[in-house]
């Protein structure tokens, strides 16, 4: 991936992470796209989970290609990409469990994004789900984004699992700009305190200040419209998590804003030269 590609459609890549599996990240990324999509923004949301993707599960989709089928001659980017909603939110799928994805080294992930760049560019927004835990695969990938969305929930376990994650990309990828997402709480102070819990080991022992989200509450329509593949924010647009969701929504976008030129003038996916400098 050439430094040199420019970005005139200011599209912002975002990762979404976990580090813990279950706090509903993937189900997050895809109602976060609805709701920029509603607000009139043009969205490719990419399956980057390739252990366990299941975007297209949460959709009741069955597509015909995936991923792996962009490394075969022939096959081009529209081959690939799904609609979702008429006019701009758009879906790329990975395939579960394929060895040619899960050993993906660099250059062959810089070589497939390279690819896919010019499809890229035709989005305001670039949602990128991947996969739980701090692979190397995961954080590699993860690491070229402009917006790292760590999503956590107050569970003890996803706060330890979440700094690990932290921890390997400021250490090892020199990203230093998280910002957190608590899922699945019960009021907005559980979602504040434990941001305030992660923030506080963060600036202790990293010396890095990660940006407050906001918290999604935990709310019985959520698992209908997993049940239903339906998204929540199609589902069930008033109830209180889709409430939440949208205002988390509107926070990306504000972020959009003020990078503002800086995203035009410099590539949609950082490259290795860029990310270590």
């Amino acid at each position: 991936m050439n430094t040199t590609e420019k970005n005139p459609n200011a599209t912002l890549s975002v990762s979404i992470l976990s580090g813990k599996g279950g706090v509903g990240k993937t189900n997050l990324a895809l109602n976060l796209g609805f709701a920029l999509f509603r607000a009139g923004h043009r969205l490719l949301v990419m399956d980057f989970d390739v252990g366990l993707a299941n975007i297209d599960v949460l959709l009741g989709l069955s597509p015909e290609k995936n991923l792996q089928d962009l490394f075969r001659p022939g096959v081009v980017a529209e081959d690939v990409v799904l609609s979702i909603e008429a006019g701009g939110f758009d879906f790329l799928p990975a395939a579960s469990g394929v060895p040619e994805l899960l050993e993906m080294d660099e250059d062959m992930r810089e070589a497939l994004f390279s690819k896919l760049n010019d499809v890229f560019s035709r989005y305001d927004y670039l949602f990128l789900d991947h996969g739980a835990g701090i692979s190397p695969n995961v954080l590699s990938a993860a690491s070229m984004s402009r917006m790292p969305i760590l999503v956590v929930t107050p569970e003890p376990t996803s706060l330890t699992d979440g700094y690990a994650v932290i921890k390997v990309l400021s250490a090892q990828y020199k990203v230093r700009n998280f910002h957190i997402l608590v899922n699945q709480v019960a009021s907005p102070r559980e979602a504040e305190t434990t941001f305030e819990r992660l923030a506080s080991a963060c600036e202790r022992f990293l010396r890095l200040s990660p940006s407050f989200l906001g918290g999604v509450h935990t709310d019985p329509a959520v698992p209908e419209a997993v049940r239903r593949q339906i998204p929540l924010m199609k589902f069930a647009p008033k109830c209180r998590a889709a409430q939440d969701i949208l205002n988390i929504a509107v926070k990306i976008h504000r972020h959009r804003q003020k990078l503002g030129q800086k995203l035009k003038t410099g590539p949609i996916l950082k490259n290795l030269l860029e990310r270590a400098s």
